[in-house]
């Protein structure tokens, strides 16, 4: 197999369905890998005729072979730890999310747990056939569970402090030394009780470990075989910039260094992938509840059958269980659905276009419906696990509802906040993303409840603002936005050259690429608004999309500052006239020298 074995090491995994056939090709081999070891120990030595003993005790130790190398080869497939695909980037085969070193360490201690597992097992069972007592069995059997034991310890305290590549890290509040000394002390009380011979907890203790952690792995495998990795260079140096061409609208994570760089694009789940994991999450539950069962032999058929107080409830308990195991799956794939709809409205249009206005209409509403979606499904899974329990509901709707009217009563502000936002959104008052005013508050909307909406100011801060304190609202965000400016010039401008000069400015801002496609009209003068006291207000106004006219007033009064400049044009200031005889000229010649002192104290502080 050394040319599979290269093929399967040179496989370039750039999407989901080529991690997935890589996979597949990996557990394909594998498999081939433990058929050809059988087939070549058992099955030859199977060949020959030897005597009982000898056949039963070579068989038995090679069937424990082969459950090793087995156990390793799954792992190795699980895991992929580094160097067991060849050379390359291993990671790109592994379906449980760890790090290196974890994948090196986990993959090779559980192959020697399950290996030395299965020798104690065929010890324990050819002492049977060799004579001896049972008491001799079972010290034997404890002594090899009290190095399985050592075994499982070892791999705990020894185990690397880094476990998964997720770029968020999830960690736990528990401490990692805190962790090993519960799985120590879980550990050392498992062995107790079997060496006890208390099965019964020591069964329900196994189950109540293994079934979080096969729902977290499995949760966690499904999502990483939807990453794809992806080689951008081979030949890449360490401080090298490197240049990832993605054509995906997903966030792209690098790594690597060296000779080789890998873009991770992590995608979004799908409904298939939420549907795998939760029936294989559903598979594990309904295995823990009939092993359970079978160890505190509780006939599940029998529970259909027999009518007790016990049995009712536990079939109440197991309808119950199904009936939310059904409802998590429909309110997951309804979840994935809007989830995944919102991120494809993230892509911004054309400001102001039919579909930017649809986009933000979907940005606004979608949320909502989820929210509501959510307590529509927590409460028909609270009623019908209770129906199927054995509990009439029906006294308990009226009460609710009874309930609901004093409660209605109560919180009158409550139920009003939730009305009128729900007639804000019927009238499409606001969406997420646009700047709003309505009172003493404005800012632009983040996001939505049952009761308020958040507006974040311009200046950072966030009003939480319930619907029934809204009244009227101005949307400053909707079509356009007429921007009016006033400049004051001296009596004695030429209006109608800066007329033609603002005119000009005007059509200089139209063509400009980065104002054009902000501008609806263009910069134009309206004429003389009044007759200050020291000078001509001259009005003119222009037309952009909403929130884009601050950009254009900035940039036109730069220009319009700079053309009346070279054209001569000045501004007007405020002047003072005075007037009279020889006294008030000596009053404005003394006023005078006392602003030119302060003047000059003025420049020799700032010295």
């Amino acid at each position: 197999s050394r040319g599979w074995r290269a093929w399967i090491a040179s496989l370039q995994v750039m999407t989901p369905r080529d991690k997935l056939v890589a996979i597949f090709v990996r557990l394909l081999w594998a498999i081939c890998y433990v058929l050809a070891f059988a087939l070549g120990s058992i099955g030859f030595f199977l060949v020959f005729e030897w005597s009982p003993l000898v056949r039963e005790t070579v068989v038995v130790y090679l069937f424990a072979v082969v459950i090793f190398r087995l156990a390793r080869v799954t792992f190795d497939f699980l895991l992929a730890p580094s160097g067991s695909v060849g050379p390359g980037n291993a990671a790109r085969f592994r379906v449980v999310p760890v790090s290196d070193e974890a994948a090196a360490h986990w993959a090779r201690r559980l192959g020697y747990i399950v290996g030395w597992y299965a020798f104690g097992a065929v010890t324990v069972h050819l002492l049977t056939t060799l004579g001896f007592s049972d008491n001799c069995r079972q010290v034997a059997a404890y002594a090899l569970g009290f190095i399985l034991l050592i075994l499982g310890l070892e791999a705990v305290w020894n185990r690397p402090a880094s476990y998964a590549v997720e770029p968020t890290g999830r960690f736990t509040r528990i401490g990692i030394r805190t962790r090993t000394w519960l799985w120590t002390v879980y550990s050392i009380s498992l062995w107790l009780l079997w060496v006890a011979g208390m099965m019964k907890p020591f069964w329900i203790a196994v189950v109540a470990a293994a079934l979080p952690g096969a729902i977290a792995l499995t949760r966690a495998s499904i999502d990483n075989l939807l990453q794809t990795n992806i080689i951008v260079s081979e030949a890449a140096e360490d401080d090298a910039p490197v240049d990832i061409v993605d054509d995906s609208d997903v966030p792209v994570t690098e790594t690597g260094s060296g000779s080789e760089v890998v873009a991770i694009v992590q995608t979004r789940p799908s409904v298939a992938s939420v549907m795998i994991e939760r029936g294989i999450r559903a598979a594990l539950i309904v295995g823990a509840i009939v092993l359970v069962a079978n160890v505190l032999d509780i006939n599940l058929r029998g529970i259909t059958s027999q009518d007790s107080v016990p049995l009712r409830l536990m079939r109440g308990a197991l309808s119950a269980g199904i009936i939310l195991l059904v409802i998590d799956l429909i309110w997951n794939v309804v979840k994935v659905l809007i989830d995944s709809k919102l991120v494809e409205t993230e892509l911004a249009h054309e400001a102001g276009s039919d579909r930017e206005r649809r986009r933000a209409r979907i940005r606004t509403l979608l949320p909502i419906l989820k929210n509501v979606l959510m307590i529509l499904f927590v409460a028909v899974a609270i009623m019908m696990a209770l129906s199927a329990m054995g509990i009439e509901i029906a006294p308990l709707i009226a009460g609710a509802g009874v309930v609901g009217v004093a409660i209605g009563f109560g919180a009158q502000t409550v139920v009003k906040d939730i009305i009128s936002g729900m007639f804000y959104l019927l009238d499409d008052a606001f969406r997420v993303g646009e700047y709003v005013s309505s009172g003493s508050y404005k800012g632009t909307v983040e996001s939505f409840s049952l009761r308020s909406v958040k507006l974040r100011h311009h200046r950072g801060a966030v009003y939480i603002v319930p619907f029934s304190e809204l009244g009227a609202v101005q949307n400053l965000s909707r079509d356009w936005v007429v921007e009016k400016l006033t400049i004051t010039v001296g009596y004695d401008t030429d209006v109608d050259k800066a007329r033609k000069i603002i005119k000009k400015i005007g059509q200089e801002l139209l063509v400009d690429p980065e104002l054009a496609p902000i501008t609806i009209q263009p910069l134009k003068m309206q004429g003389i608004d009044s007759m200050g006291d020291s000078g001509l207000i001259l009005r003119m106004k222009f037309t952009t999309i909403p929130g884009e006219q601050f950009t254009l007033k900035r940039r036109a009064l730069m220009m319009i500052n700079r053309a009346f400049h070279d054209a001569g044009i000045k501004p007007a200031f405020p002047t003072v006239q005075v007037a009279g005889g020889e006294r008030n000229a000596d009053v404005a010649a003394a006023a005078q020298q006392a602003l030119a002192k302060h003047n000059e104290a003025i420049a020799a502080a700032n010295l």
